[in-house]
């Protein structure tokens, strides 16, 4: 990129009113790569428009399934046959979108290729293609990672048992399974994103939960569905921290997805001694929705390990934020997943943070914090990572002098507007164009 965007954080202005935010993106992937094998017309409101789902649904487009845009955040996707496509489906930064699209492709009488940018072909994908290839798939790859290059084979129903909780592994079996010989039945260690176990039952698969396994038996005609796009938890996130550590905060943020496997982050804050309120309202795309009001809190440090990693996965950056400004110690284990990420985010983090004036002591499975440490301002790097950048720009809210996010403008894969949403809240910070 020869130019990016940077942020520009005053720090010291309270967080006030009452917001929203994008769409879930977890799934916004699957309602465009589960609509295009619905048998009609599957309609989406509140999509996220964002990197990541864009690029999934130009991949969709590429297998030949039409996609009607109503408007930025509407959409119908007329699912159908899937079409040999003529050139590789780049997948740009979307990991969840690869993963979940090798399982689609492992069961096609065609051959393709799914690629993407230079990041996503640092990120392993041995978890996939692995257990695909237990189910007789045919998929190479280049040293356990993209480009995949996926020839038609007959798939097979399987009994295959995790080693660790994973979404994306759990999601590309289920979808192979739909064009496999039996049934197949996923067996997780721990709880995992349910999304896509919500979305098949909901199209009318044969799909049974029992505990931690999962099993799909094919057969059955997948119906179109008519969604909408509860409010990403993910996103809410950076807001919920900054309005914690900011003095005189008290915001509420609206329609946002309570999924329990999704918001480990809001148990580990509330224990934290977080003065969060919630209200739920309802369901959406069969997903619990509610009201999330939060208030600056004194934070207690904490340690998190085991279940609750994958359970917060994605929020990690942003808890070393409200640990750097909570009493005490916070120390995290279990969670090397983060070194395989858009970046190691245990160590662009860290050093990053040290640039403010931190101490931290990164491990090799996490990372170990000693709480109300006073942040300085200085010029950071987002490592092209969304949630490096707004994590940072977080920190910036509570530091002592002005801070700069550059390389920022991958705020967009997940949240777009994310500088103006807290903007609109009284939060100090400008979108500027580096020159």
């Amino acid at each position: 990129m020869t130019t990016d965007d940077k942020l520009t954080i005053k720090p010291g202005m309270p967080l006030r009113g009452t917001t929203s935010v994008p769409g879930d993106k977890s799934i916004s992937h699957r309602a465009i790569l589960l609509g295009a094998l619905g048998n009609g017309a599957t309609e989406v409101r509140g999509w996220l428009a964002a990197g990541d789902t864009e690029a999934t649904l130009g991949a969709v487009q590429a297998l030949g399934i039409q996609i009607d845009r109503h408007d930025t955040h509407t959409l119908t996707v007329h699912g159908g046959t899937l079409k040999k496509p003529d050139q590789p489906l780049d997948f740009v930064n979307a990991g969840t979108g690869i993963r979940l699209a090798a399982g689609v492709m492992a069961g096609q009488p065609f051959e393709s290729v799914l690629d993407g940018s230079y990041q996503l072909r640092r990120r392993p994908m041995k978890r996939i293609t692995e257990p695909l290839q237990a189910m007789g798939a045919h998929i190479e790859s280049t040293d356990g990672k993209c480009p995949l290059t996926i020839k038609p084979a007959v798939l097979k129903g399987v009994r295959y048992e995790m080693n660790v909780a994973s979404a994306q592994v759990k999601s590309a079996l289920l979808l192979a399974a739909l064009f496999a010989d039996g049934p197949t039945t996923v067996v997780q260690p721990g709880p995992a994103r349910d999304h896509t176990e919500r979305m098949l039952s909901s199209m009318g698969a044969q799909i049974v939960v029992e505990g931690n396994d999962v099993t799909l038996t094919p057969g059955a005609q997948l119906q179109p569905m008519n969604l909408t796009v509860p409010g990403d938890f993910s996103s809410a996130a950076f807001l919920i921290v900054a309005a914690l550590i900011v003095p005189d905060s008290d915001i509420t943020i609206t329609g946002v997805n309570l999924n329990d496997t999704r918001t480990g982050l809001l148990d580990v804050l509330l224990e934290m001694g977080g003065n969060i309120q919630v209200t739920e309202t309802g369901l959406e795309a069969g997903e619990p929705i509610g009201d999330l009001r939060v208030q600056s809190s004194q934070l207690r440090g904490t340690t998190v390990g085991g279940d609750m990693v994958v359970r917060m996965i994605d929020e990690f950056p942003v808890l070393m934020i409200a640990a750097l400004n909570a009493q005490g110690e916070t120390l995290v284990h279990d969670a090397r997943e983060l070194r395989v990420k858009e970046t190691d985010r245990i160590s662009v983090m860290a050093g990053e943070l040290r640039k403010l004036g931190a101490q931290i002591e990164e491990r090799e499975d996490g990372f170990r914090i000693i709480g109300q440490q006073r942040l300085m301002g200085a010029v950071v790097d987002g490592h092209d990572d969304h949630r490096v950048a707004m994590s940072l720009a977080v920190a910036g809210l509570a530091a002592a002098e002005m801070t700069v996010v550059t390389d920022a403008r991958c705020a967009g894969d997940s949240f777009p507007g994310f500088a103006e949403t807290l903007v609109s809240l009284g939060g100090g910070m400008l979108p500027q164009a580096v020159e």
